[in-house]
């Protein structure tokens, strides 16, 4: 089952200024007028998150977070909230990226959060990937476990409000991309699994990105043959030329 096409912009902790940040956003909603049949979300750094819900209010690109907390309030220095979020017009929120993963995150934080973001009517990206892939398949094990800890607790009537964006942790940063034949072979257990754990028709209304890597030359043939809707795009998309090919390579 193919879904409307999503492409995510995950800056990640870039531009250093907001003066180099405006600019990115302006030449990529020049290069992205009238692309009605792919959604387009930009997750900028939190600082300029207040500036860009200006800009993007009513626009063709949505707005996204990078991250959020799983609670509303309270005594927590640092964090920044679901309900704060929302307030500044965010649609999308990415959680559970390898990057925060490192950092110690758990998959029970994960499912915390995505309750959080659904809670407050905004839509989780959830990112799963491998370290490595062997020979044997060991590696579909850790992402069957990513999938049913963010699965936790969650209805079917939730399950289908989340993105499951599949990293493989090898090809982030490092230019290496995920083959058409690996990231087919994953979509279908990801289908698979949440099969499982829901029901085929559950399972298939899920949105499922692939990010990696991704490049504008690959790109058509990523989502063509790859059976993902989209991509969840790092280092390319602070390109707005790269950035625009790749969405274009969505669009039929």
């Amino acid at each position: 089952m193919k879904h409307n096409a999503l492409v995510v912009a995950n800056w990640k902790l870039n531009p250093i200024g907001f003066d180099e940040a405006k600019n990115l956003l302006t030449e990529l909603k020049k290069k992205l007028k009238k692309v009605n049949s792919t959604t387009i979300v930009v997750t900028p750094p939190f600082l300029f998150i207040s500036d860009f819900s200006k800009s993007l209010k009513g626009g063709e690109i949505k707005l996204g977070a990078q991250d959020v907390f799983y609670e509303e309030i309270g005594p927590f220095t640092g964090e920044i909230s679901a309900g704060q979020l929302v307030g500044f017009g965010v649609s999308h929120v990415i959680v559970g990226h390898s990057e925060r993963r490192a950092l110690g995150e758990t998959d029970e934080q994960v499912n915390k959060k995505i309750q959080a973001i659904i809670k407050r009517r905004m839509t989780p990206i959830v990112c799963i990937g491998e370290k490595n892939r062997d020979e044997q398949g060991t590696f579909f094990n850790d992402i069957e476990a990513q999938i049913k800890g963010l699965a936790k607790g969650l209805l079917a009537k939730d399950i289908v409000k989340v993105v499951i964006a599949y990293e493989p942790i090898w090809a982030i940063g490092t230019g290496k991309t995920a083959t058409v034949e690996d990231v087919k072979e994953m979509q279908l257990f990801i289908v698979s699994t949440l099969t499982k754990l829901y029901d085929r028709k559950t399972a298939e209304k899920v949105t499922l990105l692939y990010g990696g890597s991704v490049k504008a030359s690959i790109a058509k043939e990523l989502y063509e043959q790859g059976g993902m809707s989209g991509f969840l795009v790092g280092g390319a998309s602070l390109n707005a030329n790269e950035f625009s090919g790749i969405v274009n390579a969505t669009i039929s």
